[in-house]
């Protein structure tokens, strides 16, 4: 079956200023009330309810045009995983990261152990479709034991001063979390982070891009992208 084709009938503002609110939202430590403000400055008066709908509603339909960042045969998989207080509960936010500095996959759980170390796993496996060169964690032995249950024939290094590029990737989100003020629930925060992960990872340049044209260039062609998804949307 055909997937029906998100439409923008009966919204009174354009397409392109409903997208570029959501990309305002998104891609940069901004809450609803700020994007209004954004826009109140441009002459355009839209409530910042109206701004928090177009994100629930547009933001994980344009994502699901965009595919992650997929590993390579051969690279380093860099996982770690942070504390995420909501509701008054703890939770875990098990993350695994490329070598190139982008997100492969995340999964918001309420257990620090094996079997959420094995979870993670189980579904890079499979959606990545391929093996890494090594596995570089902190000292949790869940990962050894979630990598010995699976039977993986990777070489697994354990050294919190290794993990550097995992710990980093937490960073944006701790922005947010208090921009937003915490997560209110489990499930709005693993939909909040599956758009925000993905559109992160299109603009922002591979760590390799070390020079200024290259990443002039990779964010024109992020744009590209994203203007095309957003207009096929339609």
């Amino acid at each position: 079956m055909s997937k029906i084709p998100l439409s923008y009938k009966r919204h009174r503002f354009p397409r392109e200023l409903i997208a570029h609110a959501v990309w305002l939202y998104f891609r940069f430590p901004l809450s609803f009330r700020l994007v209004e403000e954004m826009l109140l400055e441009r002459g355009i008066v839209v409530s910042y309810e109206t701004i928090c709908r177009w994100n629930l509603k547009f933001g994980a339909e344009y994502v699901r045009s965009l595919r992650r960042k997929r590993a390579k045969r051969g690279d380093l998989w860099h996982l770690d995983e942070v504390r995420v207080v909501i509701g008054g509960h703890i939770h875990w936010l098990w993350r695994a990261v490329g070598q190139d500095g982008y997100i492969l996959d995340e999964i918001l759980q309420k257990r620090r152990n094996t079997k959420a170390a094995k979870r993670l796993l189980t579904r890079l496996l499979r959606q990545q479709g391929v093996r890494p060169r090594r596995m570089i964690t902190d000292k949790l032995k869940s990962y050894g034991a979630a990598k010995r249950k699976l039977r993986l024939s990777v070489r697994h290094l354990s050294h919190k001063g290794l993990n550097n590029r995992a710990e980093n990737s937490h960073l944006p989100l701790r922005k947010r979390e208090r921009i937003m003020q915490r997560f209110r629930s489990p499930g709005g925060c693993q939909r909040f982070l599956t758009v925000f992960s993905i559109v992160r990872n299109l603009f922002v340049p591979p760590a390799a891009n070390a020079n200024a044209l290259a990443r002039h260039i990779h964010r024109l062609q992020a744009f590209a992208q994203w203007n095309t998804v957003t207009i096929l949307a339609a």
